[in-house]
């Protein structure tokens, strides 16, 4: 009787601890299971906490709301705009948001304008040929610009409502022979092209001839032109991101908005404009004067191609 209880003593003993080692053996895994869980928690924290934005700006210069020390705005080309992450001068107004994976354009009111204009700017200006504003493109050659986008952050002015700000363009230029053929002092042309974030929506606005029985020489004159009427998509962006297309052939101008919204020029006043070089601009162009505005325009991503 005696050996008899050993026996089931002893069966107990080695049943618990079988128990035990199979309990330790599961609380082992899970704990080693729970740590890879947090470890690649962790990585993927990791990846997520440092992006870049995806531009080239290679073929970019930027003007800033900073004055130079010749007293007009600041201008930074390439190659010295490639390291504008490091830049001083650029640091204020152009600057990697690692967290979003953004470039911020920042501008407000300042005393560095630019010629024919009020506003100020944290905007970039296309090159075709890095470091040359002489090489640019016509409708007739055709351009595509694509970005991906999003409003940072707006002040708002007294009435309530946000202030303006042009996210993309596109510029006209005179060659040199035009602009001596008119007497102007510079190169400048009116731009065919301003894209607007306005509370919240997308609102376009473009060029028409005041007299479209001018001649080819007269409509170099800005003053040949007026804006139009503007047309707003009806799609409303609000803080989120979305995407811009601007496509460019002979004659004619489309800008798209999220793949699903279009703006179509294809009249007398794309074709007559054929007579113009043209360059792109995207970043932030600040459309107020008002004391403490400001605004953060987000790009994502950027592109373009000839």
């Amino acid at each position: 009787m005696k050996n008899f209880r050993k026996e089931i003593l002893g069966l107990i003993v080695i049943v618990f601890l079988s128990v035990s080692a199979t309990c330790q053996e599961k609380a082992s895994s899970s704990a080693d299971s729970d740590s890879k869980v947090e470890k690649n928690d962790k990585k993927k924290k990791k990846r997520k906490k440092y992006k870049l934005p995806d531009i080239d700006l290679s073929h970019w210069s930027v003007t800033t709301p900073e004055l130079n020390h010749k007293g007009s705005a600041m201008n930074i080309e390439p190659p010295e705009i490639l390291d504008y992450a490091t830049d001083e001068r650029l640091l204020p107004y152009m600057y990697n948001d690692s967290t979003l994976g953004a470039l911020v354009f920042y501008s407000f009111p300042s005393d560095a304008t630019t010629a024919n204009t009020k506003y100020t700017r944290s905007e970039l200006r296309e090159q075709m040929v890095p470091g040359d504003n002489h090489t640019n493109w016509t409708f007739a050659e055709g351009a595509y610009m694509k970005g991906k986008l999003q409003m940072g952050d707006v002040s708002k002015s007294s009435d309530g409502k946000y202030h303006k700000v042009i996210i993309m363009q596109i510029h006209g230029r005179l060659t040199n022979e035009q602009r001596d053929l008119i007497g102007q002092k510079d190169n400048n042309a009116p731009p065919i092209l301003k894209i607007y974030w306005q509370d919240g929506k997308i609102r376009v606005k473009t060029k028409e001839l005041k007299n479209l029985s001018a001649s080819d020489n007269e409509i170099l004159d800005k003053d040949a032109w007026d804006d139009d009427k503007g047309f707003t998509f009806e799609q409303e962006v609000g803080f989120g991101k979305f995407t811009l297309e601007v496509e460019v052939s002979d004659g004619k101008m489309v800008v798209i908005l999220n793949k699903n919204e279009y703006a179509v020029y294809d009249n007398i006043h794309m074709k007559r404009w054929g007579v113009f070089e043209n360059y792109f601009k995207a970043g932030n162009y600040f459309q107020s004067r008002d004391e403490g505005a400001y605004a953060k325009v987000n790009y994502y991503e950027l592109e373009v191609k000839h």
